[in-house]
């Protein structure tokens, strides 16, 4: 079987991004969006700056290596898309007798009358998030990191689970419709 003696994936920075990278690991992203940050920290693989990209390399690469080097090109390819189009997740609420009323307090996202349940549930929105309700059953989560956005829409989705009831017949609940 064939070693290979090194990896490389080429990160392209498009025009309006630039992309820093400071000693201590720290890759740093900004564009017309905002700015996010990031510590990519490995002894086998290391991130260089090249012209006007940047290099995720790593020499005579084992298994691991090679994995930790696409998952630090996927990490910087959805940094520079979320800085220049952004994520974002639509949901939709579904009932079938209660009807559900929807609404963004604070840092949270409530749930009331989920099954006619008097208790509301309710849902954590992280930072640098944004959290829109219209048509009073779709949401539309947004921002610029794609974790956080997903972890946040994960959230909302799980704050409705159906517990002591026969989900295929409960089937009333929050659910992803598509993500950009």
């Amino acid at each position: 079987m064939v070693k290979i003696d090194r990896i490389e994936h080429n990160v392209t920075i498009p025009e309006g991004v630039t992309a820093t990278l400071s000693e201590d690991g720290v890759v740093t992203i900004a564009g017309p969006n905002g700015s996010l940050s990031r510590a990519f920290v490995s002894s086998r693989v290391e991130i260089l700056q090249d012209g006007g990209g940047l290099l995720v390399r790593t020499d005579l690469p084992r298994r691991k290596d090679k994995a930790m080097a696409g998952t630090w090109n996927a990490h910087l390819n959805n940094m520079i898309k979320g800085v220049t189009e952004g994520f974002t997740y639509h949901l939709k609420a579904f009932y079938s007798h209660f009807p559900m009323t929807l609404a963004v307090q604070g840092q949270n996202f409530v749930v009331n009358n989920y099954f006619g349940e008097k208790v509301p549930r309710s849902a954590d929105i992280l930072p640098g998030v944004d959290v829109k309700v219209s048509n009073k059953v779709e949401i539309t989560v947004s921002g610029i990191d794609k974790e956080l956005v997903g972890q946040t829409a994960a959230n909302i989705e799980r704050c409705t689970t159906v517990k002591k009831r026969d989900r295929r017949v409960f089937q009333d609940g929050i659910y992803r419709l598509s993500k950009e």
